[in-house]
């Protein structure tokens, strides 16, 4: 791949998304984007490049680019402990806290196809469904990828997704087979709201405050300076006595002085003050 047709494509996806491409990936992106050309009509990436120089990029190509090398690996209850740690934790604890407002904003952010919000919305009617029928559970859901969301507000999965990380007293449970595919019921459904938000504009398109925010495994992909930017948005918009998780590799890229770093059965957490 060409120097000049990957810098143009990587700067354009780190300036709108905060994904950040190093030397090295060429490979990568230009598998990606000769998908996503042939796709489109065109012969290559170079004659997709060529025409974007001549014509200009709207905001629906932008779109398709950024799904296009956006890295969407996800699968239910992902690394176990987490989700360990909000059941005898931290949803405990919320509930107890929340007894006079009776309500609890979870946020998902970079869902992809949905199964971490849908592995909490599991959680709490298998363990906690006595709390829900007094409690308002809201959980949001969100993506920078239209065609992740698609899939995820469908909730249907195929076989080898079904496989990774879900519990079959779950699989029983909470979804019914038809076909070669997996549908997820209708009352967990009901438990998440999806929205398409870029990470990067965050805090002014999302005005409510929330309890919990789970933000895994997809700040590693972005450039330093994006990361501290999502990081601050992330923190004011998590409510005094909330929780932040990160994904298991990655550490808070700015500290505040209302932080606190907990770890809990090998989990670290962050606690807001």
């Amino acid at each position: 791949m060409e120097k000049e047709i990957f810098h143009f494509f990587t700067a354009l996806v780190e300036k709108v998304a905060g994904i950040s491409f190093s030397p090295g990936k060429e490979y990568l992106v230009e598998s990606r984007l000769t998908e996503l050309a042939l796709s489109l009509g065109y012969k290559d990436v170079k004659s997709l490049y060529q025409a974007v120089i001549k014509k200009g990029i709207d905001h629906k190509l932008i779109n398709d680019i950024i799904d296009a090398l956006t890295t969407n690996e996800t699968y239910f209850f992902r690394d176990y402990h987490p989700f360990e740690v909000l059941r005898i934790h931290i949803f405990p604890e919320l509930f107890k806290k929340k007894v006079d407002e009776k309500r609890i904003n979870i946020w998902s952010a970079a869902c992809s196809t949905g199964q971490e919000p849908y592995s909490i919305a599991m959680l709490l009617l298998e363990y906690f469904p006595h709390y829900l029928q007094n409690y308002k559970i809201s959980i949001l859901a969100t993506d920078i990828s239209k065609k992740c969301l698609e899939k995820a507000k469908m909730g249907i999965y195929n076989q080898i997704e079904i496989n990774r990380g879900l519990p079959v007293t779950f699989l029983v449970k909470y979804f019914k087979q038809e076909g070669n595919h997996w549908h997820i019921d209708e009352k967990i459904k009901r438990f998440v709201k999806f929205e398409r938000i870029n990470l990067l504009e965050a805090s002014k398109k999302l005005f409510e405050r929330f309890d919990l925010i789970l933000c895994r495994y997809v700040l590693i992909y972005f450039s330093e300076e994006a990361k501290k930017r999502v990081i601050v948005d992330l923190w004011k918009m998590l409510n005094s006595g909330g929780y932040l998780f990160l994904g298991g590799t990655e550490i808070l890229a700015i500290t505040f002085p209302d932080t606190i770093k907990k770890i809990l059965n090998n989990t670290i957490c962050y606690y807001k003050k």
